[in-house]
């Protein structure tokens, strides 16, 4: 390989400012323009997670939309980053969230738009963002049994309301007994806990809610 040295004159050394390495600066040029932007990278990359879609359907659980509203989602080149699926009565319940780029999410709703001339599928979508930051909040999972009777997730909901504290998550069934036949009720309640609050006063005051109301309760962390 040739390298070609040039020497200023008059200069009783050698000056590397002067050096000339064709090969070196020609690799360099090359990788400049093959190096992808770092900014645009994570630009498009930031873009594409903070388009969402939410897409909720309501439909007889003998016509589960599941498979084709996944297929859907897919077909569009969009990802399905949560879902939440549960058969309620004789109606089956879908909550999708889809995240991906703005054309594959717009290319995703018109294909919904479609489905849903469906008439015995209620279906609604509609564009949402990331969901803010949490980590103040600490999981716990509250379990109630009792004995059925109107108003009891409506009391402890008011109770952590005014709590400040975030239901995350929500199931409740009744139940018939099998030694006894009573008519039964049972709810688990994820719940988000503000870090400041004391967690030891705050399970004496609601189970002290639950001893009034004559439920059996629990109130533990949610354990990963």
């Amino acid at each position: 390989m040739h390298v070609t040295c040039r020497l200023a004159r008059g200069a009783s050394k050698l000056d590397r400012s002067n050096l000339t390495f064709p090969h070196r600066a020609e690799r360099r040029h090359r990788q400049a323009h093959l190096k992808p932007s770092t900014a645009s990278s994570s630009a498009t990359a930031r873009s594409g997670n903070d388009n969402q879609l939410l897409i909720q359907a309501l439909t007889p659980s003998s016509k589960s939309p599941l498979l084709a509203i996944a297929k859907r989602i897919a077909d569009a080149g969009c990802n399905l980053s949560e879902s939440r699926v549960s058969t309620i009565g004789t109606e089956v319940s879908l909550m999708l969230l889809a995240s991906g780029a703005w054309d594959a999410l717009a290319k995703l709703e018109t294909a919904l738009t479609k489905l849903g001339r469906d008439e015995s599928l209620r279906l609604v979508h509609y564009r949402t963002g990331p969901r803010e930051n949490s980590s103040h909040l600490l999981p716990y999972l509250v379990e109630v049994v009792a004995a059925d009777r109107a108003g009891i997730v409506a009391r402890i909901v008011e109770f952590f309301s005014q709590h400040g504290i975030s239901v995350e998550q929500l199931n409740s069934t009744r139940y018939q007994a099998m030694q006894t036949g009573a008519e039964m009720f049972q709810a688990q309640f994820t719940i988000g806990v503000p870090a400041e609050i004391h967690i030891a006063a705050l399970r004496d005051d609601f189970l002290e809610l639950c001893d009034g109301l004559n439920l059996d309760a629990i109130m533990d962390p949610v354990k990963f």
